[in-house]
């Protein structure tokens, strides 16, 4: 496991964190400044932001899958909770994370894991991912309780504040089965509920 040194909290026995996006531009234009340095975390953050994959799926990814790919292009991932494809174009920011990466990979050979470890060749696991984006975001100074489930919130959350995007699209992109579990799943159904009392008559 990657080593993150800060000490992660853990909920109380019985009691459970809900992990949030990263609601600012600002805060996710800071993670990336910070992290320009490892261009492995800049490429998981960056993929990680731009589409709606788990942190489980991005991390089964193989050199080979991405190495030809280019802006523009269908790229498609099992899903492994409902084992069905999903296909995103790949954008620009992803393709030039991907292409810094693998200028600098460790063994860029086809079957080689994306994303590995510091240790051997075994890709990162989810648990360290959680770790790592606990400590990117607090080494920006975000408040707040992130996880691995946190970049796929940010895409998401700035699909439907930012770019309003509809949520019958949203709720195809994450496979739920009401909007309100995506309104859930992003924490933005209270800011829309209040938003709602805006309105001047």
């Amino acid at each position: 496991m990657e080593k993150t040194g800060k000490r992660v909290p853990h909920p109380a026995r019985g009691r459970a964190f809900k992990v949030e996006p990263i609601r600012l531009i600002k805060d996710i234009r800071r993670v990336k400044k910070l992290r320009e340095d490892n261009p492995r975390d800049f490429c998981f953050f960056t993929f990680g932001i731009n589409s709606a994959y788990r942190a489980s799926e991005l991390l089964s990814i193989k050199v080979g899958d991405v190495d030809y790919l280019r802006e523009g292009e269908r790229f498609e991932l099992k899903q492994q909770k409902t084992k069905k494809y999903r296909a995103v174009a790949l954008n620009k920011p992803i393709v030039e994370a991907i292409d810094r990466w693998l200028a600098v990979h460790p063994n860029p050979s086809p079957g080689a894991p994306l994303f590995p470890s510091q240790k051997g060749g075994r890709a990162l696991t989810v648990n360290a991912v959680s770790l790592m984006v606990k400590r990117w975001c607090a080494e920006a100074g975000i408040q707040g309780n992130f996880g691995s489930h946190s970049l796929r919130k940010t895409w998401g959350y700035h699909q439907r504040v930012t770019a309003k995007a509809p949520l019958p699209v949203l709720m195809e992109a994450f496979g739920h089965s009401t909007q309100k579990q995506t309104l859930d799943y992003l924490c933005i159904q209270a800011d829309e509920i209040r938003d709602l009392y805006s309105l001047e008559l």
